[in-house]
């Protein structure tokens, strides 16, 4: 068998076992589940601890990440701290059309990065009352995405 057919194989086995959701801190790939209409208000987040969210990747194969989120205002938002020593947040930059994974629905949507420094305060302080811990707050190197419905483009 020809080496290039080989390594076709190898790969095709390869995206086939790694085509999982992500669990805890391994990333995944591909989010499952029943797709659900946008909600208008977001509130019943307030008692979600995690979150999955799957991004566009420049090498066409998906990239999904479980993540904490926060409800301001009927509003959801996802967070990365230290963004730059991640991957995904660079690829929502360059694609912000994701899906997310919320209690076994799936959401098709925008993430819309918040430059307010006042809601990114707000933010902070919501992260940090709901998962009980201080590191959102202060840190000003935390990005925040407002989930907004996909536009369809």
């Amino acid at each position: 068998m020809p080496y290039y057919i080989r390594v076709i194989m190898v790969l095709m086995f390869s995206m086939f076992v790694f085509a999982c959701e992500p669990l805890d801190d391994r990333p995944g790939t591909w989010l499952d589940g029943e797709a659900t209409k946008f909600p208008e208000d977001w509130s019943f987040t307030k008692n979600v601890r995690e979150i999955s969210v799957q991004v566009q990747t420049p090498y066409w194969i998906a990239h999904s990440v479980t993540i904490w989120c926060a409800e301001l205002d009927g509003a959801l938002y996802v967070g990365a701290l230290e963004p730059e020593s991640k991957m995904w947040p660079g690829w929502v930059m360059d694609r912000p059309q994701v899906v997310l994974k919320i209690a076994g629905n799936i959401y098709e949507a925008e993430l819309v990065l918040v430059l307010d420094r006042l809601v990114k305060k707000r933010l902070a302080a919501s992260y940090s009352n709901k998962y009980k811990v201080a590191a959102f707050e202060g840190d000003s190197s935390a990005a925040y995405w407002q989930v907004a419905a996909a536009s369809h483009k």
